[in-house]
């Protein structure tokens, strides 16, 4: 995926939203710039599929050697789909974020979710920002 093309939640979480038989689904995963900010991932706590996510909500959360840092759903909607793999290979986010390294795929129930969401250069300036 192009990090260009993502949407971005304040709290460093992109989507990617495609439609799949008639239904807007949305690729979750964390921006290159928290995974840089974390370091060293030790671990990570994924949901199950089935699960229902709120845009602004915690739904994991995933540990460095520096801190434990929620996830939050940058949409609201059902999981449908789980990275069961990551959690195991928690290197990928630092050499794939966007591919590899996405976390969970979610069935939009509202879509209302996606206008809070931050285009690609209004997040590299809250980064930038953020230093």
């Amino acid at each position: 995926m192009n990090p260009d093309e993502l949407l971005y939640a304040k709290t460093h979480e992109w989507a990617k939203v495609d439609d799949e038989n008639g239904a807007k689904v949305a690729t979750v995963g964390i921006s290159a710039f928290a995974v840089e900010q974390l370091t060293d991932l030790v671990y990570m706590e994924l949901p199950s599929v089935g699960k229902q996510v709120e845009a602004g909500r915690e739904f994991g959360e995933v540990e460095s050697v520096k801190a434990v840092s929620p996830l939050y759903s940058p949409v609201t909607g059902e999981i449908i789909a789980v990275n069961s793999g990551l959690p195991d290979s928690l290197e990928t986010l630092n050499a794939d974020p966007y591919n590899a390294g996405w976390i969970l795929k979610v069935k939009l129930t509202d879509e209302t979710s996606l206008s809070n969401l931050l285009d690609h250069a209004a997040y590299q300036k809250q980064c930038a920002e953020e230093g």
